[in-house]
């Protein structure tokens, strides 16, 4: 085994590529692909910079099995995975270190890393559909100096401007350091509403013959428009017949906060093969937003029942550590690739007050009319002081074990134990108040048919406690006579990786979830329920590749069946996994035209996106259609004065399709954004 720091930076070349280059933070190790029962699918540097995202969710329309969940109002990062997930739910990481802030992704990511499948031996609590780890940028020992500026635009005037900075270098020897600003003041789409974000992420590191060391920053200013999307109307099913520009909420439904992440990364030769790893994290976001919301639709008077509620003095932390070695021996003269670990966290989500009032007048979705309602005032004892608390410890030990120079086979397991308390109210009652000690296994095998191909087959369990702030629709607390939410895997695959060409996967699986949590929106409270359900099952399979088809071709495409559904419930079996969709499809190409006078350089590229129809709830009571929509880049770069200019044009939805990527109630549909244009200049040293 090769010991590889994850602090490593990238290798020279790398950066510019279609072929993934995967980081060793997301492994937890610097195995080889091929040599690895589970799928690892790369979204690279290069077709971030080429697609131009703006969160999570677009980066990963490039990647099999994905489908957006509730995003609590277009504010957070909430991804389905293989049927699997929730916001907040731990599978987003960022360097292989678990995220509480609700939006992960920004300018100082490099590439972001999809593990698939039950992934619980290295990261512990998860839901079993898989991890996503978000890459930062790391210091370099060379200099560069990136300045862009860029501009876009919607339908009706609407558009903003983005101004970035990234220079990194040495600072002395082996130091080196990099920093990233970005600044981001844009329009929102819809009829009324600002998206802004402010970025500073200074980071260090230091590269030494056997210590590598990298420190992180991130501090983040945000204020998003708080939209809950639209209706449906209840005699048709579908949308309500306006224009999608229009918004049901008012001018205070917003979202303000800042974030703070700090994380640190050390990785230390032994010797003999043998390294030991270090890995610290500290996250912490607070907000306070307006979330006056829909709770009725009367279509004969073209009006809506609302209630103007909000959140006041939401914070939530995550403390994180995770020691590890690992390395090579010799036994019964076979190689064992062997690793141990400890890890340990502490998460808490915490909103202090919870603003409920009604509304002063009725709502025409019609002719509507805004600024009559105010930012919510009265705090409702009952509901406020909402809080989660979880404490997780385990330790870990996984084996590769080398049979001959063609097959390998990975046993390990993890020893998790948990504490978790979660309720809400002044005084406060705990509706969820449980403890428990769990092994985890994990087991696969490899087998070697090529230099670059391999075949594999794994198994694999994964471990979430059922836990809620709110209480179950029967006034029962979740206690230790609830079992937590249990998922096995079981997987089969291929993978090819052929150098400085292409990587693709195939795998196919079936995911059995136990002692399922179901929500489900009440019509006759206007709120939320939540009670056990028995079983969720997810089968399919998935297709990837990315890379290099020939000198002047590059592409990144993927497709997935998935097939999740309720199996045990009193109400719902045999119902649809909400937002899950059957069928997924993306395909991004770009062409090099190459050199047009002398030594400038000229890319163009994009592609579509399908997703199809979904269930909109847990119950079926409203399907969202299918849809396809395209992106297109052209971009020129030129060299003049020893530097390095560059101009890019992206037009996202470049057809101006109207789509639904999610829904949480027939309330709550979020609308996808209208055609949008990015025109970027920049300049490079």
């Amino acid at each position: 085994m090769v010991v590889t720091a994850r602090a490593a930076p990238v290798v020279k070349g790398a950066d510019d590529r279609y072929k993934p280059t995967p980081d060793a933070s997301t492994l937890r190790s610097s195995v080889a692909p091929l040599d690895t029962p589970q799928v690892v699918n790369t979204v690279p540097a290069q077709v971030i910079r080429d697609q131009r995202p703006r969160y999570l969710d677009d980066v990963l329309t490039n990647v099999s099995g994905i489908t957006q969940g509730n995003t609590l109002a277009a504010t957070q990062d909430t991804i389905l995975k293989r049927g699997f997930g929730g916001n907040r739910d731990g599978s987003v990481q960022h360097n292989g270190m678990p995220l509480v802030q609700g939006r992960g992704f920004n300018a100082a990511a490099e590439s972001v890393e999809v593990l698939k499948g039950p992934s619980s031996l290295l990261y512990g609590i998860m839901d079993p559909g898989g991890v996503l780890n978000i890459v930062s940028k790391k210091p370099l020992l060379d200099s560069r100096l990136t300045v862009a500026l860029t501009g876009s635009g919607y339908a009706a005037g609407r558009g903003g401007l983005e101004a970035m900075l990234d220079a990194t270098g040495p600072i002395a020897g082996r130091l080196a350091y990099r920093l990233v600003l970005d600044h981001d003041d844009e329009d929102y789409w819809r009829n009324f509403g600002v998206r802004r974000e402010t970025l500073v992420a200074p980071s260090l590191a230091w590269y030494g013959d056997r210590t590598q060391v990298v420190a992180w920053y991130e501090h983040r200013r945000f204020l998003y428009p708080f939209d809950r999307g639209t209706a449906l109307d209840p005699r048709t099913g579908a949308p309500l017949a306006i224009p999608r520009r229009r918004r049901l909420d008012d001018y205070n439904n917003r979202m303000g906060g800042e974030s703070d992440l700090a994380q640190t990364s050390i990785d230390h030769k032994l010797g003999g093969g043998w390294a030991a790893h270090l890995s610290l994290s500290y996250n912490r976001e607070s907000y306070d937003a307006g979330q006056l919301r829909v709770s009725g639709v009367n279509t004969a008077r073209g009006t809506l029942t609302r209630s103007n509620d909000g959140t006041r003095g939401a914070l939530s932390t995550d403390h994180y550590g995770t020691g590890y070695i690992d390395g090579r021996v010799e036994l019964l003269g076979l190689r064992n690739d062997l690793q141990f670990g400890v890890e340990g966290e502490h998460r808490r989500i915490y909103r202090r007050d919870l603003l409920r009032q009604p509304t002063r007048s009725t709502f025409s979705y019609l002719d509507p009319v805004y600024g009559i309602e105010p930012f919510s005032s009265a705090v409702s004892q009952s509901d406020s002081d909402q809080t989660d608390d979880l404490h997780n410890y385990s330790a870990f030990a996984q084996d590769s074990i080398h049979l001959g120079e063609r097959w390998i086979a990975l046993v390990g397991g993890r020893v998790l134990h948990y504490t978790q308390v979660a309720g809400r109210g002044r005084p406060f009652a705990a509706n969820t108040d449980i403890s428990g000690t769990y092994v985890l296994p994990r087991a696969g095998l490899v087998y070697r048919a090529a230099d670059d191909l391999s075949l594999y087959a794994s198994y694999a369990q994964s471990l979430k406690p059922a836990s809620t702030i709110a209480p179950l629709s029967a006034g029962v607390v979740l206690g230790n006579g609830f079992a937590p939410e249990r998922g096995s895997s079981y997987e089969a695959g291929l993978k090819l990786d052929v150098p400085r060409r292409i990587t693709a996967t195939v795998a196919v699986y079936q995911i059995d979830k136990r002692n399922v949590l179901v929500s489900q929106f009440n019509d006759a409270t206007k709120l939320t329920d939540y009670r056990t359900a028995g079983r969720a099952l997810s089968q399919g399979v998935e297709a990837d590749v990315a890379g290099q088809l020939n000198d002047r071709l590059s592409a990144i495409a993927s497709y997935a069946y998935t097939d999740a559904r309720t199996t045990e419930d009193p109400l719902y079996a045999g119902k649809r996994l909400a937002n899950v969709a059957r069928s997924t499809a993306s395909l991004s190409a770009v062409y090099e035209v190459g050199r047009i006078v002398g030594g400038d350089r000229l890319r163009i590229g994009g592609g579509p996106h399908y997703v199809s129809g979904r269930a909109g709830d847990s119950a079926n009571s409203f399907f969202l259609p299918g849809y396809v929509t395209a992106d297109a880049f052209v971009s020129y770069d030129v060299a003049a004065a020893g530097k390095r200019l560059s101009f890019q044009l992206n037009a996202k939805n470049l057809f101006d399709r109207t789509y639904y990527p999610s829904a949480v109630n027939q309330y709550f549909v979020a609308v996808g954004d209208p055609r949008r244009v990015l025109l970027t200049a920049g300049i490079g040293l």
